[in-house]
C-alpha cells in the first residue's frame, strides 16, 4: 500500500492520546486505507503527515503543519470551492480520494464537528460534472473467471448504465473491454491484468465481493431474480462486485444527511443495506458480442472511429467527429454506442434506416427537432445526482426545463410514418405530475446552495409562507423605525442598520449622543458614532433571527422532500432519457446524410447457406477525409463470393490506404442504421471488420514493428470467416523484401482458399498480382500514376488490373527530400536492377509451378525449395513465435 494512504504511524502509535478532531482523521484514514483522504476542516480539505506530503509534492501546494498537545503534524490543505481540479490531480497520479465531509453544523455543536466520508473518487466512479472528462460513458469493469467461462460487467455510476457478457474465448473479453475502454477495472481471483487495454486502471478490492452468495445478495436487491437475465454463474458475480463496489464509491452518507445516519465501512462484505442502495441502478442490459458487428482495439484504431491516430489530430477527423450533430449529451452517447456495436440483423438496421429516411426529408421537422433537443439536460447524469441525494435546486429546475420541451418533441412525431419514430412517440412520457411538482415547489432561478433559504416557491407550504411573513413583517418593522425614531428623538442624523456581528442597531453621531433617549442601550463604540438597542429592536430581532431560521431549515426539509419524490420515479426519468437519446440520434445521422448528400444503403439478406458477402458501392467517398479536402475522388467497390480477394497497387499517396478504409467504413456506417457517404450502396450485413493498417511498435511489451504485425495478423487468420471484412496494407514491411512478400503471399493465398473472408490487400509488392492468375476469387485493382515533367501526378482512380510502378523517388521529390540524396537513389536502383528480390521471388515461384527461369539457376533451385514450404505452412495454425522460427529458418536457407 502507498504510504500516503491508511493511517499515518505517528498517528497510530498515539491514537488514543490524539485531540478528538485528529483521532477522527485516523479513524478515517483507517476506515479507508486504500485513499488519500480528504478532511474537511472549515473551508478546507486538509491531510495530514505522509498524505500531505504527497499531496504537497504532486498539486504543487504548500506545505505546512499543525501542531497540538500531542505533537506537530505536517498538512496541505486544499480549497474547497476549487477542490475538483486537485482531485483530478490526485487521480491522474493514480489514488483514490476519500472525502470526508463536516456532516454537522459548527455553530451547533459545542465538540469536535461530526465528519463522514461522504464518497469516493476513483476513474470509474466519477459523478461530478467537473471531473468527467466527456459526455460519453465513464465506465468501471469487472471481470471473473468460472471454470473456462470468463465474465465481464460495466458499470456507468454516473448514468446507470450496466451491461453484461460472458464468453469462454478470453480474446472476445478483450475484445469488448477495448470496446467499452473502461476507465477502472476490477479484476477477480485468477483474472490477469494483461487482458485489459494498458491505459485502464487496476483497482484492488476485497476479493469476497466475487463470492457467489454475496454477489447474489446484490444483484438480487438491484434487479429482483434476474436468472432470465443473467445467463451465467460468472456474470452474477461480476456484476455482484460492481454493485458492491459502486455503493463502497458512493461513501458512507450523503452530503446533507444527518451526522448519525450511520457510515458504511468498506471492509464489510454483508451485503447491500437500504442506506448504501444507489436508487437509480435499475436494469440491466446482458448481451452476447455475437449479436453485433465485432470490432476489436485494432479496428477502433485504424479506423480512427473515437480518436485520431497522429497526435496532430481532433475529434473532428474521427468517424464520431463527423458524425456528431447531437443536440444533448444524451444523443451523443447514444450516437457512440450504435458505433460501438454496430448491428447485424437486416430488420434492426432497416428498421433505423426508416427512421433516418423520414427525417432527412422531413427538412423543418428535423430542425425544430434539433432546437427542441437543444434544451434537453443530461437527465441520466440528472437523475443519478438526485437519486444520490446530491442535487440542489437548480438540478431540479434543469429536469423541469427538459421535461417542459417533450410535449413539443411528441407533437412532432404525432404524424411519424417509421415504426421506430412511431415507438419513440409512444414512449416519451412528458412526466406531467413531475414537472408540475418541481415548477410548484422550487423558485425558477434558486441559489446554488440548498442549505441558505430562497430555494422553496411562495405558495407551495402554509408553514413556510407563515414564517417568511413573520420575518418580513419583523423586517417591515424595522423598515419603519428610522424614521419614528428620527421624529422621537430629533436627530436627524440617526441611522438604522445591519451587520452579520453585531445584527440590528441604531447609530447615533457623537454630537448628538446627548440627545439619545434613555432607553438606548449602548452596542458598539465607533471613532464617530455611537451604536444602541433598544429592548423592542432586540426583540424583533430575535423574533426575525429564529423565524429565518425556522424557515431556512424547515425550506431545507421541504426541498429534501420534493427530491426525494422526484426520486421515486428514476425509472420514468430513464425510460424517457433513453427515448430522447435515441431521437437525438436519429436527427444527428439525418442532419449528416442530408448536408452531405449520403444515400440510403440496401441491406441485403444472405443468400442460401449463408456464406461470403456481397459489397457494392457505387462512387464511395471517406466520410472523414472528404470533410478535410477540397475535392475528393469517389471509388467504388464490387466484391461477391467470387470476387473477393482484391490485390490494390499503386504509389505511396495514391490513396490505397484511404480507399480501404472508406470501404470498411461505409460496410460499418450502414450496419450502424446510417445513410452512407456513396451515389449508392448495397450490403450484406458482416460479422467482423478486422484491419492490419500501419505500423507501431510496442517498446513496452518488448515486441517490435514486425512482431506486433505478425500478432494481428494471427488473430485475423484465427478468428476471420466467411462474413468477414478484412483489410491489409502493406504486409510484411517489417522485415526483409523477400520475406515479406512470402507473407503477404501466403496470407493472401490462406485468406481466399481456407477462410474466404472478403478482403482488401494493398501491397507495394507488385509480384503478389499474379496471385490472381491462381486465385479464382481474386482480382487486381490499382491507383493508377503518371509523370509530368519529372513529378508524379496521382489520379487517386481505382481502376483494374496491376499498377506500372511505385514512383518512390518521385514520391520523394514531392516530399522536398534533397537533391544529392534523390540523384544517388537513382544511381542505387539503376546499379541494383536485376537483383530485386522481388524479381527473384517472382521467378523462383514460376519456376516452382513449372515455368523456365532464364538467369541465377543456381539460387533459383533454393527459392523454389523457400516458395514450396512458404506454402505448406499452416499459418492460421501457428503462434506468432512459431511463425518467426520457421521464417528464421528459410531466411537462413536463402542466406546458405
Amino acid at each position: 500500500m502507498d504510504p500516503a494512504c491508511g493511517p499515518p504511524e505517528e498517528m497510530a502509535e498515539k491514537r488514543d492520546e490524539l485531540t478528538p478532531m485528529m483521532r477522527q482523521y485516523h479513524d478515517l484514514c483507517a476506515r479507508y486505507d486504500d485513499a488519500i483522504v480528504l478532511f474537511q476542516v472549515g473551508d478546507f480539505y486538509e491531510t495530514f503527515c505522509g498524505a500531505a506530503e504527497r499531496t504537497a509534492r504532486l498539486l504543487e501546494l504548500t506545505l505546512t503543519s499543525r501542531e497540538d498537545s500531542t505533537g506537530e503534524y505536517p498538512m496541505t490543505g486544499i480549497p474547497i470551492d476549487n477542490a475538483e481540479s486537485y482531485i483530478e490531480g490526485l487521480l491522474e497520479a493514480g489514488y483514490r480520494v476519500a472525502v470526508a465531509d463536516q456532516v454537522q453544523d459548527p455553530a451547533e455543536t459545542t465538540g469536535v464537528v461530526d465528519r463522514a466520508v461522504t464518497r469516493v473518487i476513483t476513474p470509474g466512479t466519477l459523478t461530478e460534472d467537473e471531473l468527467l472528462a466527456s459526455d460519453d460513458n465513464n465506465f468501471v469493469a469487472a471481470v471473473a473467471r468460472d471454470g473456462d467461462e470468463l465474465g465481464l460487467a460495466v458499470l456507468d455510476v454516473s448514468t446507470g448504465d450496466f451491461l453484461a457478457t460472458s464468453a469462454t474465448d478470453a480474446r472476445t473479453i478483450v475484445d469488448e473491454l477495448s470496446r467499452f475502454d473502461p476507465a477502472e477495472a476490477l479484476l477477480g481471483p485468477d483474472v490477469s491484468s494483461e487482458l485489459l487495454p494498458d491505459d485502464v486502471v487496476v483497482s484492488p478490492y476485497d476479493q469476497t465481493a466475487f463470492d457467489r452468495e454475496l454477489a447474489d445478495e446484490y444483484v438480487t436487491a438491484y434487479l429482483g431474480d434476474s436468472d432470465a437475465t443473467l445467463a451465467s454463474a460468472v456474470e452474477r458475480r461480476v456484476c455482484g462486485a460492481l454493485l458492491a463496489y459502486a455503493e463502497y464509491a458512493r461513501g458512507g452518507v450523503s452530503e446533507d444527511e444527518p451526522a448519525d445516519a450511520g457510515e458504511r465501512d468498506p471492509s464489510d462484505a454483508d451485503g447491500p443495506t437500504e442506506d448504501s442502495r444507489l436508487e437509480y441502478i435499475t436494469h440491466l442490459r446482458r448481451y452476447d458480442p455475437r449479436e453485433y458487428l465485432l470490432l476489436d482495439s485494432v479496428a477502433v484504431d485504424s479506423l480512427e472511429l473515437f480518436e485520431p491516430r497522429t497526435v496532430r489530430g481532433t475529434e473532428e477527423a474521427t468517424l464520431v467527429g463527423v458524425l456528431d450533430e447531437t443536440a444533448s449529451a444524451l444523443g451523443g452517447r447514444t450516437l457512440r454506442d450504435w458505433l460501438r456495436r454496430p448491428l447485424l440483423e437486416p430488420d434492426a438496421i432497416e428498421a433505423r434506416l426508416d427512421a433516418v429516411a423520414e427525417l432527412t426529408t422531413a427538412v423543418r421537422t428535423r430542425e425544430e427537432l434539433h432546437e427542441l433537443l437543444c434544451e434537453v439536460y443530461d437527465l441520466e447524469r440528472l437523475i443519478g445526482r438526485i437519486s444520490r441525494e446530491r442535487a440542489n435546486a437548480r438540478d431540479l429546475r434543469s429536469l423541469q426545463d427538459t421535461l417542459a420541451v417533450v410535449p413539443d418533441v411528441r407533437e412532432l412525431l404525432t404524424d411519424a410514418e417509421s415504426d421506430r419514430l412511431e415507438q419513440l412517440h409512444a414512449e416519451l412520457d412528458p412526466l406531467d405530475d413531475v414537472r408540475e411538482l418541481i415548477d410548484r415547489a422550487v423558485v425558477e432561478n434558486p441559489p446554488m446552495e440548498i442549505t441558505d433559504g430562497g430555494v422553496i416557491a411562495e405558495g407551495y407550504d402554509d408553514n413556510l409562507d407563515a414564517l417568511r411573513e413573520t420575518a418580513r413583517e419583523g423586517k417591515r418593522w424595522i423598515d419603519d423605525l428610522e424614521e419614528r425614531e428620527r421624529e422621537r428623538t430629533g436627530i436627524d442624523s440617526l441611522k438604522v442598520g445591519h451587520n452579520s456581528v453585531h445584527g440590528y442597531y441604531i447609530e447615533v453621531t457623537n454630537p448628538n449622543l446627548e440627545a439619545v433617549p434613555e432607553n438606548y442601550e449602548r452596542r458598539q463604540t465607533l471613532k464617530n458614532s455611537e451604536r444602541f438597542v433598544t429592548p423592542e429592536l432586540k426583540a424583533r430581532e430575535d423574533e426575525i433571527v429564529s423565524a429565518e431560521g425556522r424557515a431556512d431549515e424547515y425550506e431545507y426539509e421541504l426541498f429534501r422532500e420534493v427530491r426525494s419524490d422526484v426520486a421515486d420515479e428514476v425509472e420514468r426519468v430513464q425510460a424517457l432519457a433513453e427515448a430522447l437519446s435515441a431521437l437525438d440520434a436519429f436527427v444527428s445521422l439525418a442532419t449528416v446524410a442530408a448536408r452531405y448528400d449520403y444515400c440510403r444503403p440496401e441491406i441485403r439478406e444472405h443468400g442460401d447457406g449463408g456464406l461470403g458477402l456481397e459489397i457494392d458501392i457505387e462512387d464511395g467517398r471517406h466520410p472523414v477525409v472528404e470533410r478535410t479536402q477540397s475535392s475528393f475522388v469517389p471509388n467504388g467497390a464490387a466484391f461477391a463470393p467470387d470476387r473477393r480477394l482484391a490485390i490494390i497497387t499503386g504509389p505511396n499517396m495514391s490513396g490505397k490506404s484511404t480507399y480501404m478504409r472508406q470501404v470498411a467504413l461505409i460496410v460499418l456506417l450502414a450496419q450502424v442504421g446510417s445513410f452512407v457517404p456513396a451515389r449508392a450502396a448495397s450490403i450484406t450485413p458482416v460479422d467482423r471488420i478486422f484491419t492490419r493498417v500501419g505500423a507501431s511498435d510496442d517498446i513496452a511489451g518488448g515486441r517490435s514493428t514486425f512482431m506486433v504485425e505478425m500478432d494481428e495478423l494471427a488473430t485475423i487468420l484465427e478468428e476471420a470467416d466467411e462474413r468477414s471484412l478484412v483489410v491489409l496494407d502493406e504486409v510484411g514491411r517489417g522485415t526483409s523484401t523477400a520475406d515479406g512478400m512470402a507473407i503477404a503471399g501466403a496470407m493472401a493465398e490462406h485468406l481466399h482458399d481456407e477462410v474466404g473472408a472478403t478482403t482488401l490487400f494493398a501491397t507495394h509488392h507488385h509480384p503478389l498480382t499474379e496471385l490472381a492468375d491462381d486465385l479464382e476469387a481474386a482480382v487486381r485493382l490499382h491507383f493508377a500514376a503518371s509523370q509530368d515533367d519529372g513529378e508524379v501526378v496521382f489520379s487517386h482512380v481505382l481502376e483494374p488490373g496491376a499498377a506500372d510502378g511505385s514512383y518512390g523517388i518521385e514520391v520523394a521529390t514531392a516530399a522536398g527530400v534533397p537533391g544529392p540524396v534523390l540523384e544517388r537513389a537513382r544511381e542505387l536502383v539503376a546499379d541494383h536492377a536485376d537483383d530485386d528480390p522481388e524479381t527473384a521471388l517472382a521467378t523462383s515461384v514460376a519456376a516452382s509451378d513449372g515455368g523456365s527461369p532464364t538467369s541465377h539457376s543456381g539460387e533459383l533451385d533454393d527459392l523454389a525449395a523457400v516458395a514450396s514450404e512458404l506454402r505448406e505452412l499452416e499459418l492460421a495454425h501457428m503462434t506468432p513465435v512459431e511463425a518467426m522460427t520457421a521464417l528464421d529458418r528459410l531466411k537462413r536457407l536463402l542466406e546458405e
